[in-house]
């Protein structure tokens, strides 16, 4: 396994790859009139399904929703689009939700590097999709993203574009490495020894619970996210306990609605008056997708140089490893 520097220096190649991947990839036409699609997948392999989830919530005809747990709601069936993304193919909660979708007549495609994912599908006769194997899910986010947007591109549920709009992402990260660096060791400067919080507007929440994710899994610290507006209708009034224990992680992105721009300043205010650990981190990029994958990337790094700051280990995982083992013995 590749050192994790190395796996997030791989992020915009990756991209390539799987555009490459996808543009060879048929689907089956599904046999019944697609009404909602599911996206099944957790951790590292789920992110993917909400950050596309929301790509595409503003044009996509029917709702696109990503799930983590073991048992579909009941409204899924023979016109749902169920996509099991498990990038081991061994992810238990995937696996069995894929199993009941599939007693539910529900369209299913499969997208993974392998394991019982693949072997069902194959035995099911279901599309899967294969991507490149070995690495930490998380790590493979680029893969993820792509295969999601192309499968939504290829049954008509969303516009082409989309897929232009993530090798633009990819060539905006590629040329901003020098400032994306620079930023990513300020914010784990800012962040060593605090508890962070992360946010960042309602339309970017997948990118604020992908920056806690690689926080918790890479930097080994617990911290948690919230969005405006939502976040001024409770937390902000949890801030009179907050204190400068708490490093406040702003996501800024300069497409919000002017209101919500203005919580968004007005929730920076007020935070400030609990704790002077403040960070507002700016996008780059002229469309959702590509702000996404600036702070998708500036994030992966910033949570790698704070693991570093700590002596840590970001490729470590005993925990989930101890759990999974547990779990085996039911």
């Amino acid at each position: 396994m590749e050192t994790m520097d190395k796996l997030i220096t791989a992020f915009p190649q990756n991209i390539t790859d799987a555009l490459a991947i996808a543009a060879k990839v048929n689907l089956k036409a599904p046999e019944n009139d697609i009404q909602s699609i599911v996206i099944c997948g957790m951790g590292g392999s789920g992110i993917g399904g909400k950050l596309v989830a929301q790509w595409v919530q503003n044009e996509c005809p029917i709702p696109v929703v990503s799930f983590q747990d073991y048992h579909l709601p009941a409204y899924i069936g023979k016109n749902t689009l169920v996509i099991g993304s498990s990038y081991s193919g061994n992810t238990e909660e995937t696996l069995i939700a894929v199993e009941e979708a599939h007693e539910r007549g529900a369209h299913i495609i499969g997208v993974t590097s392998g394991g019982k994912l693949e072997q069902f599908c194959a035995e099911e006769g279901y599309d899967c999709i294969i991507v490149p194997g070995g690495n930490p899910p998380r790590t493979a986010i680029g893969f993820s993203i792509v295969q999601l947007t192309s499968i939504l591109i290829k049954l008509g549920l969303a516009k082409a574009s989309l897929l232009d709009e993530i090798e633009s992402g990819r060539k905006l990260i590629l040329a901003n490495l020098e400032e994306i660096h620079a930023e990513a060791k300020k914010i784990a400067a800012f962040l060593h020894k605090k508890v962070p919080a992360i946010y960042a507007g309602a339309n970017y929440e997948a990118v604020a619970i992908r920056a806690k994710q690689q926080f918790n899994e890479n930097s080994k610290e617990l911290c948690w996210q919230h969005v405006i507006p939502e976040m001024n209708h409770n937390e902000l009034v949890g801030w009179g306990g907050g204190d400068d224990r708490f490093g406040a992680l702003f996501l800024q992105t300069g497409d919000l609605t002017p209101r919500n721009q203005r919580r968004f300043d007005i929730s920076v205010e007020l935070v400030s008056e609990r704790t002077k650990n403040i960070h507002i981190a700016h996008a780059k990029g002229s469309t959702q997708i590509e702000r996404s994958l600036y702070l998708i990337h500036l994030v992966d790094w910033a949570s790698l140089y704070l693991s570093e700051m700590k002596d840590g280990d970001p490729i470590e995982i005993r925990v989930i490893d101890y759990l999974k083992g547990e779990l085996s013995k039911l």
